[in-house]
């Protein structure tokens, strides 16, 4: 549905932009500019802007921009109309509906509310008869009615309908109940999920639960099961347990396998845990931890998987400017085992010893080779060298290389020569990869987006200095005279031109938020259009950049009004009519 300019106005005035983002992400000021890492990519240093006079957002790095509402729609994952809702919800103003609304935020909101219910149903079902194994497993496990309490721990009846049945009691249809992922489908008939499982439900950051996950209480299979994707659950997006910790005074996050790792953890008083949910780290997972902290300590299994996953995960925290520690347990296989068999004061003697990842990694790289032989020392030496030659602090390399030479038995000259000659090698690459981007200056000015191309970069490069001049001055528009959209090379810019225009004549507000039916990635396109430009407007500018485009489009054969008259005048003319 559309919503009247005048609520959009006051529903953006009420939400200033740095306001907003900044529950997201950390802002510090730089000039008349915020800065801070990017929610939407993984980054070390901050190249995500919010420019409060101009209402936008924009990356230099993964090039995301817009508005207020491209910035809920990018961050939450939400259409436009429901952005508009999130925001007026957030500041307590009522959104003008039409009876015929029917939309996603709407449907979401059911199915936060059914999760919540069905969460409801399992806690009860624990401290039911239905619930004894479950209740009893719990007990084994270690846990206290007080963790119980904390996630809200329930149980899944061995049943094919008790929830089913309590939640269409409720007012639940069967189509939400299938949308939730509750249910299971087969033949036309619905039917529970989770059946005898000891249940976790799955808490977003806002508090609302998302998604379940079960643990079974037989040798059925799988032994973990989680909630499908749905319109409310992304396991890549979440984490298990990140409700809570978000909260701890402890100054770092834990990152385990398991969901019972990550409760056994909170019960013995290192309430930083989270999990994921079933799938290895994501860069989202990564994005999402470095809004809470700035140290993660990696805990994961000590098998082969475990130390793979460990490897990979590095890097990717690390992109996103987190410090990173690997914990490494013997006696053990997990914190859960771990915690019970020696208990909470050599845990943290543990954590205070885990080691930093360039430790961890040259460890790792020590365990691949027999440096007893010749032939494997020297490749020992190398890759360390290799890794250590990437470390940006001198005194890093002076510490870990004199360690590395000392295992190898060489001597430190000769580890520094072996680091110069890795550092020298890598330099070379970067170098020839920033050639060849110097090389195709064409390349470098299309836009980021794979989705939008310039076929005509010389107009393109006009066409946004209109667009950029007019959103910062409106009144040069009235320099564009007889410029049409047609005239434009990139049909997104002669649409983005021909909205702009059509606000200026009306007398209306010309900014980022005036537009309308843009996808994301393009308005994040042009929202860099109006960050990239800077200084004062400049009325010969404007001049210059509409005569580009007049001559650009004759070349491509497109024809202006006073073009096409004096064809047709001419076209008379060799018939021998009188003009």
């Amino acid at each position: 549905m559309a919503f009247s300019r005048a609520f959009l106005d006051e529903l953006e005035a009420r939400n200033p932009i740095e306001d907003v983002v900044g529950h997201y992400v950390s802002l510090k000021p730089r000039g008349s500019n915020l800065f801070g890492l990017c929610p939407f990519h993984g980054e070390k240093t901050a190249s995500f802007s919010v420019a409060p006079d101009k209402g936008i957002y924009y990356c230099f790095g993964c090039h995301k921009g817009g508005n207020v509402f491209n910035f809920m729609m990018e961050i939450e994952g939400l259409t436009y109309p429901d952005a508009v809702r999130a925001l007026a919800k957030r500041v307590g103003m009522e959104v003008p509906e039409d009876e015929q609304y029917q939309s996603r935020y709407r449907h979401q909101e059911r199915l936060w509310a059914l999760s919540k219910e069905a969460a409801r149903f399992f806690r009860a079902q624990l401290f039911s008869p239905a619930g004894a194994q479950g209740l009893a497993y719990a007990q084994q496990r270690g846990m206290p009615k007080a963790t119980l309490t904390t996630f809200g721990v329930g149980f899944a009846p061995n049943a094919w309908s008790a929830l089913t049945d309590a939640m269409r009691k409720k007012g639940y249809t069967d189509q939400e109940l299938i949308d939730s992922g509750l249910v299971s489908e087969k033949g036309g008939r619905i039917f529970d999920r989770f059946r005898n499982r000891l249940m976790f439900p799955i808490i977003d950051v806002r508090g609302n639960v998302i998604g379940f996950g079960g643990r079974v209480m037989d040798d059925s299979t799988p032994k973990y099961l989680n909630s499908p994707e749905t319109e409310i659950f992304n396991k890549r997006k979440n984490l298990f347990g990140l409700n809570l910790a978000k909260k701890s005074k402890l100054g770092y996050l834990i990152l385990v396998e398991g969901y019972m790792d990550a409760v056994s953890l909170h019960q013995y008083g290192f309430d930083c845990a989270v999990a994921s949910l079933g799938t290895s780290l994501t860069e989202e997972h990564a994005a999402l931890l470095s809004r809470y902290t700035e140290q993660v300590i990696l805990i994961y299994d000590g098998d082969t998987a475990g130390q793979r996953a460990t490897k990979r995960a590095i890097p990717m925290l690390e992109k996103v400017g987190l410090q990173v520690k690997v914990l490494q347990m013997k006696g053990a296989k997990d914190p859960d085992e771990f915690l019970k068999k020696f208990g909470a004061d050599r845990f943290k003697l543990l954590l205070e010893g885990a080691s930093n990842r360039v430790e961890y990694q040259l460890n790792a790289i020590a365990r691949k080779y027999d440096i007893r032989e010749d032939d494997q020392r020297v490749k020992f030496i190398q890759e360390c060298a290799l890794l250590i030659s990437a470390l940006p602090s001198s005194v890093q390399q002076e510490v870990y290389g004199n360690r590395v030479a000392e295992v190898g038995g060489i001597s430190f000259e000769a580890m520094k020569m072996e680091i110069a000659k890795a550092n020298k090698n890598r330099i070379r690459r970067e170098k020839k990869l920033q050639e060849k981007k110097d090389l195709a200056p064409v390349q470098a000015v299309q836009p980021k987006s794979r989705t939008i191309r310039y076929d005509d970069v010389k107009s393109a490069m006009a066409e946004e200095g209109v667009i950029g001049q007019g959103l910062r001055e409106p009144a040069l528009f009235d320099l564009c005279g007889d410029l049409r959209a047609s005239d434009f090379s990139s049909s997104l810019l002669g649409r983005v031109y021909e909205q702009l225009r059509a606000c200026q004549s009306r007398g209306l507000r010309v900014e980022l938020s005036s537009l309308e039916g843009f996808e994301l990635d393009e308005m994040s396109h042009i929202a860099g259009i109006l960050q990239r430009q800077s200084g004062p407007v400049n009325e010969q500018a404007m001049k210059d950049y509409i005569a580009t485009i007049r001559a650009e489009a004759q070349k491509r054969g497109v024809h202006t009004e006073d073009d096409l008259l004096a064809l047709r005048n001419k076209l008379k003319e060799s018939k021998g009519y009188k003009v």
